[in-house]
């Protein structure tokens, strides 16, 4: 869709723009200082309209945690049925959002809203990030090896929620994981050795994770054994939930991939499983990994694991 767009990196200034598929847009103001810029939003992926905000401003704020940034404001961008939704189901929509901001340590300075056949909310988010410390998905180095932030398996429990099947506890997960401020990105740009972060959202794990490897030059391989998955979700996938979209990563990133050929269909899913507000994916040293690690255990995300490597080959994602 974007093939026929004419190139912006013909501004210098624009540091990080749409060709890397990076998560986010740099432009550089001056030696110290990059205006970060990103918008997201979506329909509602769980029925409560607080939870549905608060999920919805995690997600598009993290797109500037995973570049190395630091968000400084947000606006909201919203759509409502306004004769099908109540005030008050509006109300706690926006409450949501402006929680999960005010959690950032960001404001919130206005927006715009639109009537609409379908709730849509999310944020346009503006930040600030060092030139100097920008982590793009494309830097990864051979040798490197790769870190994961949070659980996989969002996608599953909410194909069961969609099916009124998912339980109290597999809910209160999904939520805690989802509304998990990846606030740590800004504090990775600081550590020495982290080579290049992005955060594992849509395209699932292995979708993400052959961008990093595209735009490096670079093939992966990602140890089984070694993932992080929410405890619920292992449950429901072993059942056989599953998402559309998982299938549309297959089609669209399968090639890219092999060693999944002999895995239970389940885990298959669980590679590809579209998360909403996923973890951040680090590529770092060897050496680097256990204080990188530790940085993600010690800010309270105790799902974060290595999960495999970089090497040298064409861009392709081996499952071992």
């Amino acid at each position: 869709m974007l093939d026929n767009l004419p190139k912006s990196a013909a501004d210098p200034a624009l540091l990080v723009g749409f060709e890397t598929g990076d998560d986010a847009a740099v432009y550089k103001i001056n030696d110290e200082q990059g205006v970060v810029a990103t918008t997201d939003f979506f329909m509602p992926i769980v029925d409560d309209p607080y939870d549905y905000g608060r999920i919805a401003a995690t997600n598009a704020l993290s797109d500037v945690y995973a570049v190395g940034g630091k968000p400084i404001m947000a606006l909201a961008i919203a759509g409502f049925p306004v004769n099908d939704m109540t005030t008050e189901q509006i109300q706690s929509v926006l409450q949501g959002g402006t929680q999960a901001c005010l959690d950032a340590g960001v404001p919130v300075g206005g927006g715009h809203t639109i009537d609409a056949p379908e709730p849509i909310y999310g944020l346009a988010v503006v930040g600030l990030v060092h030139p100097d410390k920008i982590k793009r998905n494309s830097d990864a180095l051979a040798g490197d090896v790769l870190v994961l932030g949070k659980g996989l398996g969002v996608g599953i429990l909410g194909a069961a929620m969609n099916k009124d099947e998912l339980d109290p506890e597999g809910y209160r997960e999904m939520v805690e994981s989802t509304t998990k401020l990846n606030s740590i990105g800004a504090d990775l740009a600081e550590m020495e050795g982290v080579n290049a972060v992005t955060d594992v959202t849509g395209f699932g794990l292995l979708g993400h994770l052959y961008e990093l490897c595209e735009g490096a030059g670079l093939a992966a391989k990602v140890e089984w054994d070694r993932l992080p998955i929410l405890p619920a979700a292992l449950g429901y996938a072993r059942k056989g939930y599953n998402t559309g979209a998982a299938n549309r990563n297959w089609a669209s990133f399968g090639d890219h991939v092999s060693g999944h050929e002999d895995l239970d269909e389940w885990r298959r899913n669980m590679l590809m499983d579209p998360q909403t507000s996923g973890g951040l994916l680090i590529s770092c040293p060897p050496g680097r990994a256990d204080a990188v690690v530790g940085l993600f255990h010690e800010q309270g995300y105790g799902h974060a694991a290595v999960i495999g490597d970089m090497s040298e080959g064409k861009p392709h994602v081996t499952v071992g």
